[in-house]
């Protein structure tokens, strides 16, 4: 059962975290820039729970190693582009900013660690 809770908070946070990208998306300019970058963060940001979801009805480790690792690169692809909206800056919400920054990292890891665990199980039963 804590498993199965595990999974579940994992996709909660993917969808929370795709809420938050959606909510800073609606705060950049709508400039070249601004535009570009908001759709940027929505394509890479929403991708990882949505990838999520296909790797849980994955019909191998293989496969649910792939379908995480392609969320992973949407994940590293989003934290970028909050490093340009910070660089910037691109929008005055900081603070929202700073939280889809900290939360991005955090699933970096958490999706790391999850295909080291995978890759791992996958040669223990080779």
């Amino acid at each position: 059962m804590l498993n199965e809770k595990r999974k579940y908070d994992l996709e909660e946070r993917l969808v929370k975290f795709s809420v938050l990208i959606i909510s800073l998306s609606e705060t950049l300019p709508g400039t070249q820039t601004g535009k570009y970058l908001a759709g940027q963060i929505i394509r890479s940001g929403l991708a990882p729970a949505l990838n999520y979801g296909e790797a849980k009805s994955a019909e191998s480790i293989n496969d649910f190693v792939h379908k995480m690792k392609v969320a992973l690169k949407e994940l590293r692809e989003t934290f970028i582009a909050l490093q340009i909206i910070k660089a910037k800056p691109l929008t005055k919400n900081i603070e929202l900013l700073e939280i889809c920054m900290v939360e991005c990292n955090e699933l970096i890891s958490i999706f790391v660690k999850s295909i080291q665990t995978a890759q791992k199980r996958k040669t223990n039963n080779s």
